[in-house]
């Protein structure tokens, strides 16, 4: 509805005829009353005529709004001593599918760099499996460390990086959708009395998942830059007086 400028008396168009039509003032003759457009307003708005545009906001960004830093500060993972510890601000605006995605690559991360740990610990062991890597190249020669990546052929590093492709993009992933939260892998075949337990063990456990991987990946970290440095990877060991040979 469009409502006439103050002071303005409007004719029904019946009542309209070329003897009392006037032509409107010319748009620069007009002199506006910023103070009797205010009152006119708040008149029409007490009564009703003034319809409110409503604010539209789309379901997505609702969700997204609602979903903000502090909804994860319950999830699994937010454990003393530090809690909520975000220092790059990765969640500050982020939704749950950015979460459960953020989640899943931590999980992924801690998951091979605790096999990593396991396998330079094992190794620097002198822990080896028997027979060849590649032909003429047994796997008692191969060193510990970053030093095996010189060490394997180069047909046998295209093979390692061949499976983990494949486990990738076949295997550690949620194939059936089944999946109960991120890192769910058992796709209705590995269980391992998973669905025995509680809902408080399960996510105990999850939590020992969690802080073990990211205790893993600071520690297979800390060993290559050691190995590096010093070629002394086990560095605590030497300061206990224990060194490891390696």
């Amino acid at each position: 509805i469009r409502h006439p400028p103050c002071g303005v008396l409007v004719q029904r168009p019946d009542e309209i005829t070329a003897q009392n039509y006037q032509t409107p003032p010319h748009p620069q003759r007009v002199h506006h009353r910023p103070q009797a457009a205010m009152i006119a307003s708040l008149a029409l708005l007490s009564t009703g005529l003034v319809a409110r545009t409503p604010t539209m906001v789309k379901p997505a960004a609702r969700a997204a709004v609602q979903m903000k830093a502090g909804s994860f500060e319950t999830e699994v993972g937010t454990q003393a001593p530090l809690g909520f510890f975000d220092p790059l601000g990765l969640l500050a605006d982020a939704d749950q599918e950015r979460f459960e995605r953020l989640r899943y690559v931590e999980l992924k991360h801690g998951r091979i760099c605790m096999l990593a740990i396991l396998g330079h610990i094992v190794t620097t062991a002198g822990i080896r499996l028997p027979g060849d890597i590649a032909y003429g190249v047994p796997f008692a020669s191969i060193p510990a460390g970053l030093k095996a990546l010189s060490a394997v052929p180069a047909a046998g590093l295209a093979q390692i990086v061949a499976f983990v492709g494949f486990l990738e993009l076949a295997v550690m992933k949620d194939v059936t959708g089944e999946g109960e939260f991120p890192g769910d892998f058992r796709n209705g075949f590995i269980d391992f009395g998973w669905d025995t337990f509680s809902e408080e063990d399960k996510l105990r456990k999850r939590g020992i998942e969690l802080n073990n991987g990211r205790a893993a990946m600071m520690g297979i970290l800390a060993l290559m830059v050691h190995e590096k440095l010093n070629n002394d990877p086990y560095v605590i060991n030497s300061l206990l007086g224990s060194p490891v040979p390696f």
